[in-house]
């Protein structure tokens, strides 16, 4: 299976400690490159995630961001340290008894250290429910560049198709090009008033074939598609085979069209170049 660089995938998480939203989204590059947008108290967790993006991706430009919401957190509770908070309230007693005003506030005595204390938020907890979290908004980031790989395979495939239609068209018309070559040459010949011997003409004809022969670049061309559909049949990080691919089909094509003395052939190596044009856009979002 291969893998387009271009994808989307959201999950949003609800518990106890509130809300999070999960966000990645590729678009191509040559290497693998992440960015993290993740709210301060969680920046810890930037080295956890980078690698378990690169143990899963091997190409792309990657943006993964965290939205988190304590909002809707349940209440802490409250513990009231009543032997403490009864020791407070006897002390500022004790000072009121001996002529000093105290004015103790009960508000005062609940902010006195120790008296009131809070659970803490468990953050090792909330951590574990953010990187489940973060694993399934992976996997299903992983499933739409699978999807959207497939349909790149769809048309890469039919540009495939394309080339080896139009190749079969230019072997088909060589043998026709050669005689009609053959008979201008003769033509030429005749209007020159030149008489040359049938040896000299035949050697004449076998240069000229010689300088239009377009089996090797055929033959390539043939080999190329081959390759190509067993790359993507072998599928993974194939991007950069694939793009290399792209450079030989380019330099067949290139051949053919010099060769090129027939405006059916022209046409047919200027198709060549359209579709191996287009199999190489789509082949930069290939992973």
């Amino acid at each position: 299976m291969i893998y387009s660089m271009t994808a989307f995938a959201r999950k949003e998480l609800k518990g106890s400690w509130g809300t999070a939203v999960w966000e990645i989204r590729s678009v191509n590059q040559r290497f693998l490159e992440t960015y993290f947008r993740l709210p301060e108290q969680f920046r810890s967790l930037e080295p956890v995630l980078r690698e378990r993006f690169r143990k899963r991706l091997q190409r792309g430009k990657v943006e993964c961001n965290l939205r988190f919401n304590d909002e809707g957190a349940e209440n802490s509770k409250i513990t009231l340290n009543e032997s403490l908070a009864k020791q407070v309230l006897e002390a500022a007693d004790w000072i009121q008894s001996h002529g000093q005003s105290t004015g103790v506030n009960p508000l005062d005595v609940l902010r006195w250290p120790g008296v009131v204390s809070a659970e803490e938020t468990d953050m090792d907890a909330i951590q574990t429910e953010l990187l489940k979290g973060l694993d399934a908004a992976l996997n299903d980031f992983i499933e739409a560049r699978a999807t959207e790989g497939e349909e790149l395979k769809k048309l890469i495939e039919q540009r495939l198709d394309g080339i080896e239609v139009e190749a079969q068209k230019v072997g088909e018309h060589m043998p026709q090009i050669i005689q009609w070559q053959r008979e201008k040459l003769q033509t030429r010949f005749e209007e020159a008033k030149v008489e040359l011997e049938e040896t000299r003409l035949e050697q004449e004809m076998v240069m000229l074939a010689q300088k239009l022969d377009v089996a090797e670049e055929l033959d390539r061309l043939a080999a190329h598609v081959k390759e190509t559909r067993n790359i993507m049949k072998k599928g993974g990080a194939c991007g950069r085979r694939l793009d290399f691919m792209m450079q030989e089909f380019n330099r067949e094509s290139n051949t053919l069209g010099s060769k090129s003395i027939n405006a059916e052939v022209t046409q047919s190596a200027v198709e060549l170049k359209v579709l191996i044009e287009q199999m190489r856009e789509q082949i930069q979002n290939i992973e």
